[in-house]
């Protein structure tokens, strides 16, 4: 394929009409709903991108670049952050974007019902100084706010308030459920839950049109084999993931092509560090295991990450250490090590912290959000009963599975984080903050990790400019929660994308799709 020259990419550009096509592609996961603030997870955020806007966004880079703010700046001495918005802006229905919708956007994602709360803990409050300039003003300087609302999405008070959704409702949902009113390249023209999502390119967005797509549809296809076989069919256009199993079969075949990278998310596996009893299989009601640091030690040096690695993952991932890669701003160098894999100290540990027989559990894992979850979950389960310990494996769709999180209906779980602000201390506020919902904290800490210096150390961390001063609060945390065995972070999720050889896209390290930066050729 002979490479396009500058005068065709302008002219892609100008007259994206010229060269209308259809984009059909296909994923394991479901957004979960159409509202930017009732969900907080990347199947719904990544898809939403392409639908609604925030104040920033990240380019293909993942550097924060203008979004619905065409600049911001510092207030006085770390006291909050002034930012100017576009103007001409207008929303799907043609409403225009001004600073009331900021505002509005700030009380329905800061709220109680959203799932988004916790993003804006550090915020006091939002005042509209005009219609087209908003202060963001935080209890304390925060030199990465920009960065952390990149994935915040502004919703039309008006469009809001006519359909009575004015709150999310992530349970039993309302109008923001199936319908949306964004800002951005594409609008929702067809929403059927777990059948198909289809997008066409809004005409009045304010950017510069890089895609040539006139209708984007969206098929949500859990079996791998069955999404390979329609890559290969021409049924789809593009598939994500791509099994890993199959990758090398693809990218040796005509007419398709496998986009391979490492992600930002770290697969982990988690404890209940509160609860008193078991819940699960024949040891339901006996004292909790997990709650001895030495139980949980045991089960970070009894799974085989490398083995994990080379067999589940074919080599495509890399082993993790802590709550983030070290492709991330913040990651501590000075704890790099992962626990070493050593089932005879194992069950000395297990020994001594009074089960030298085991016992039996209840693992809640999914099976279609990370890629081969249900597969590493069995791997676990069979690693752990090399030193007698019994897990009963329950794995289920995503949409059943956050449900039995919150309501604490496990023993152990499968979890994996990408951190939005791409810095380490994001997994801090959500994962390892002591859960607080006044303060807006640790919202996806299941099992309710608590450490007082960790929370001391959480404010520091985001108000500190000094970069050798706060990592330095970095590592500390990153110790605390490796010596107390916080989590068993194991590893960072590969992506592996296939589409066809006429599609150009770009992936990013988010695993968030664009549709914007698609071209059909």
């Amino acid at each position: 394929m002979q490479k396009m020259t500058a005068a065709l990419v302008a002219a892609l550009a100008l007259a994206p009409a010229a060269q209308a096509e259809t984009f059909r592609f296909a994923g394991t996961t479901d957004p979960q709903t159409m509202d930017p603030h009732a969900v907080n997870s990347a199947p719904v955020l990544g898809f939403l991108n392409n639908v609604y806007e925030g104040l920033v966004r990240r380019g293909k880079d993942m550097t924060i670049e203008p979004a619905l703010a065409t600049g911001w700046e510092p207030i006085g001495e770390g006291e909050g952050w002034r930012f100017t918005l576009r103007e001409g802006v207008t929303f799907h229905d043609g409403a225009a974007f001004t600073a009331e919708d900021v505002l509005f956007s700030y009380e329905r994602a800061s709220s109680e019902e959203a799932d988004t709360s916790s993003w804006f803990a550090p915020v006091s409050e939002v005042v509209v100084v005009d219609d087209f300039t908003v202060d963001i003003m935080t209890t304390a300087p925060n030199p990465i706010f920009p960065d952390s609302i990149a994935n915040w999405m502004m919703m039309d008070s008006g469009w809001a308030a006519a359909n009575n959704a004015e709150r999310p409702n992530k349970d039993e949902g309302n109008f923001a459920t199936l319908n949306a009113n964004g800002t951005a390249a594409f609008q929702l023209e067809e929403r059927q839950p777990g059948l198909t999502t289809v997008l066409v390119p809004y005409e009045g967005w304010w950017g510069e049109v890089e895609h040539n797509i006139t209708r984007a549809e969206f098929t949500p296809i859990q079996n791998p084999a069955t999404a390979v076989a329609a890559l290969l069919s021409g049924d789809v256009d593009m598939i994500n993931p791509v099994p890993i199993q199959d990758a090398e079969r693809l990218s040796q075949t005509d007419g398709v092509k496998v986009i391979q990278g490492i992600e930002a998310r770290v697969i982990m596996l988690g404890f209940p560090h509160e609860a008193e009893a078991l819940k699960y299989t024949d040891d339901a009601g006996q004292p909790n295991p997990f709650l001895d640091v030495r139980v949980r030690q045991a089960v970070a040096q009894a799974v085989n990450v490398p083995a994990i690695l080379q067999t589940i993952m074919r080599g495509n991932a890399e082993p993790a250490s802590q709550l983030v890669s070290p492709a991330m701003r913040g990651f501590s160098t000075a704890n790099d090590a992962r626990p070493a894999y050593d089932v005879e100290a194992a069950k000395a540990l297990l020994a001594e912290a009074g089960y030298p027989e085991g016992f039996s559990f209840g693992l809640k894992c999914p099976n279609n959000r990370y890629l081969n979850d249900e597969a590493v979950c069995q791997a676990v389960v069979s690693m752990l009963a090399q030193i007698g310990v019994e897990a009963q494996l329950d794995a289920m769709p995503v949409q059943n599975y956050w449900p039995e999180l919150r309501e604490d209906n496990f023993d152990m779980y499968l979890l994996g984080w990408s951190p939005g602000t791409f810095d380490a201390e994001h997994p801090i506020r959500f994962l390892a903050s002591t859960p607080n919902e006044e303060k807006r904290l640790g919202s996806w800490n299941f099992g309710a990790y608590s450490n007082a210096r960790i929370d001391e150390l959480l404010p520091m961390i985001q108000s500190e400019i000094d970069e050798p001063t706060r990592q330095a609060m970095l590592d500390e945390a990153a110790k605390i929660m490796q010596d107390e065995v916080a989590y068993v972070p194991m590893y960072v999720q590969p992506l592996v994308w296939g589409a066809r050889e006429s599609i150009a896209l770009t992936q990013r390290p988010d695993n968030f799709f664009i549709l914007r930066w698609v071209t059909v050729n």
